[in-house]
């Protein structure tokens, strides 16, 4: 294939996925991982796409990947981490379920959880929840965003500041080299610190994509959280910054067993 075409293809893959892997990229071309890499390098200096770990991402920084997208990118990888994070929540419990399609796969892995109480500004995730008759769902008041579910406003952030509950489970689009916590909208944003903020224990679920993803945003930094599961071992500077607060680092292959999940 001309690397005319390619570079083309890897564009408009990158544009539908939101994200593509090196590995993908080889295996899709049929071409050497140099290649690959030097592609993703001519594109990113052209502002195509943006270089990423592992891979390349959308270049914009102030709109999202499409929530159909999101919902089925990486979808093994959140449900492995899902597993891995309801592990520390015991039965009986009062949390906040962020938005987002991970704090979606949370909430789909608590089913098995007894006498949970849950407050949510996530429809998804009530929806998820609902049928479980031992648990109580109370959802946030707001504005309905008809584009992923979401519930943001200034009457949601009202409902949410009310409570103090055990955790707080959050979804983020990205986290950039120095810890800080990215989103894409400044209302969904104010939201995620006031769980932050009411929570005892904070709890981030984040996939090996988001690691040096950009946005626009930002609602604080890494260092701020009580616990972070994700997929790949992150950047050494992020695991610095996690040691020295100590906050509670999880890195969950989804091929390994649950007994050899591997924790730091």
């Amino acid at each position: 294939m001309k690397q005319n075409k390619r570079h083309q293809q890897i564009i408009d893959l990158v544009k539908s996925q939101g994200y593509v892997s090196t590995e993908d990229l080889v295996e899709r071309f049929n071409v050497s991982p140099q290649t690959i890499r030097r592609d993703l390098n001519e594109l990113a200096a052209e502002n195509h796409i943006r270089r990423h770990h592992g891979g390349a991402t959308v270049p914009s920084s102030s709109e999202n990947t499409a929530y159909a997208t999101r919902k089925v990118l990486q979808q093994q990888e959140k449900d492995t981490i899902a597993q891995a994070l309801v592990q520390h929540i015991p039965d009986g419990a009062t949390l906040f379920i962020d938005i987002g399609t991970t704090p979606e796969a949370v909430a789909r892995a608590l089913l098995e959880h007894h006498n949970l109480r849950v407050v949510t500004n996530n429809l998804n995730a009530a929806a998820i929840l609902m049928p479980k008759q031992d648990f109580t769902v109370i959802i946030a008041g707001g504005e309905v965003r008809n584009r992923d579910g979401g519930i943001v406003g200034e009457a949601t952030l009202d409902f949410v500041s009310q409570f103090r509950l055990d955790f707080g489970i959050l979804g983020i689009s990205g986290i950039d080299d120095d810890g800080s916590l990215l989103d894409f909208d400044y209302h969904e944003v104010r939201v995620k610190k006031a769980i932050l903020d009411n929570s005892r224990c904070v709890m981030l679920a984040a996939d090996h994509t988001k690691f040096g993803r950009n946005a626009m945003v930002n609602l604080g930094n890494i260092t701020q959280l009580d616990m972070v599961f994700t997929d790949a071992t992150p950047p050494a500077q992020i695991r610095e910054m996690l040691a020295a607060q100590g906050s509670h680092l999880e890195v969950i292959s989804h091929a390994a067993p649950a007994d050899d999940l591997a924790a730091s």
